[in-house]
């Protein structure tokens, strides 16, 4: 079975004109990520652009938070054409409290786990989640190369989700190459997509 994909234009420098062009393409989401410059370095929150163009966005959006506090960026993101949220479980807040806010707005609900976090902070909340991103790469920098204990990872994951209907994704070095070696429901992939020349192809090489 084919995985779904969803693009990242976390790199993109004209970030209007990359979302109305992947609306073209067979990507199945757009992948958003926010940054706070807290939990990671970078500050990035297209939320403007995306409030600008909501109407002409035809890909629902899969939203990806690196954030301390996911509060304010559930109410904001809330309005949008999402079909997940998602929030780190490293982070020092109400998790439960947090999903299901982001449930409540009708709005699919998951964690993120980033490469060096015990899989065992998941545990807690299996009956809870509609997606788990595992971070294939360090959080917050575009461009970084897979980490191939990511695969492990997956495996485990799997094995602790049991029969439970968790979407598994994937985020950090997808390209034509690492996406064959995933097991999972959904890829993210950013650089390897709007860096090439053609987005079609490029997305349906890493399906």
């Amino acid at each position: 079975m084919k995985k779904k994909v969803s693009v990242s234009f976390f790199n993109s420098n004209k970030i209007e004109d990359d979302l109305i062009n992947l609306c073209d393409t067979s990507a199945d989401f757009i992948h958003v990520d926010v940054g706070d410059g807290k939990f990671i370095e970078s500050k990035f929150n297209p939320i403007k652009e995306l409030q600008g163009l909501n109407g002409a966005l035809k890909k629902r959006l899969d939203v990806h938070f690196m954030v301390e506090d996911p509060n304010k960026y559930i109410e904001e993101y809330s309005e949008l054409n999402c079909e997940y949220i998602v929030f780190h479980c490293e982070i020092k807040q109400d998790i439960l409290k947090l999903l299901e806010m982001v449930r409540s707005s009708g709005i699919k609900a998951g964690l993120a786990i980033s490469p060096d976090t015990d899989l065992g902070f998941l545990e807690p909340f299996l009956d809870d989640l509609d997606m788990i991103l595992i971070m294939s790469v360090v959080p917050g920098k575009g461009g970084q190369k897979f980490m191939y204990s990511s695969i492990k990872r997956i495996e485990d994951i799997k094995r602790m989700i049991g029969k439970r209907k968790i979407v598994i994704s994937i985020d950090g070095g997808i390209n034509d190459e690492t996406s064959k070696l995933v097991d999972t429901d959904m890829v993210v992939s950013g650089s390897f997509i709007l860096n090439s020349d053609n987005w079609e192809k490029s997305i349906e090489a890493v399906r």
